[in-house]
């Protein structure tokens, strides 16, 4: 598999570095030099400098190669651009763009890129979910905000303690994923009878969110 790398900062050396572990072929390109030089020195990827909006660049860094193209740039419309010229000049299947404000999510799923992620949008929804619900340990979007991962912590008179998963009115779009137990991790099944102290892993739809966790949680919800 071939990874295409656009930007520059500790999250591309971060990425970088796990690509490699799973024996990954990394190309980086980025404007910025001196972090060239060091991204050369500590990692086994292919190294460019340049501006990666620049069609030459990307196929320099062999775009047409590329599994999949990430672009980390610090504006929106740099990673726009650097992700359509990566799908309609060089066909590459998949492209990631980060997106800094979290309003442009929209646009750019409306002019074809569909995998985005916000590292505000994210940061804000975990605040939001520890300040507003004790119990939720952690929340992730996933699919443009489509389906919630979530972590639950069941409190010992919260109105699922003791009721197994099949006697739950679990909503259509919702399930427990993960029940994990001490250091127990359990794949649950419909005889899974759920205790005080379990750890939750939640799968959701955003409309089914609210109403499933007030099954679970009742009033800590």
């Amino acid at each position: 598999m071939r990874v295409l790398l656009v930007g520059s900062g500790k999250t591309v050396y971060f990425l970088a570095k796990r690509f490699e572990s799973k024996n990954i072929h990394v190309t980086i390109v980025t404007s910025d030099q001196a972090e060239a030089f060091r991204f050369a020195r500590d990692l086994k990827a292919r190294v460019l400098v340049g501006d990666g909006t620049a069609p030459i660049m990307l196929r320099d860094g062999e775009a047409s190669r590329a599994d999949a193209m990430l672009a980390l740039l610090p504006r929106d419309e740099d990673n726009l651009v650097t992700c359509q010229i990566a799908q309609r000049m060089f066909g590459v299947a998949h492209v990631v763009a980060l997106v800094n404000d979290p309003g442009n999510i929209d646009l750019f799923h409306r002019l074809g890129i569909k995998a985005t992620f916000s590292a505000t949008d994210l940061l804000a929804r975990l605040i939001e979910e520890r300040t507003s619900l004790a119990e939720v340990m952690y929340l992730l979007p996933l699919a443009g905000g489509k389906a919630h991962v979530t972590e639950v912590l069941l409190p010992g008179d919260a109105p699922a303690v003791g009721r197994s998963v099949r006697d739950l009115s679990t909503p259509a779009g919702a399930l427990i994923a993960c029940v994990i137990r001490g250091e127990d991790v359990l794949v649950p099944s419909g005889a899974t009878s759920l205790q005080a102290g379990d750890r939750l892993i939640l799968i959701s739809q955003p409309e089914d969110y609210g109403t499933f966790l007030r099954l679970l949680l009742g009033k800590h919800a």
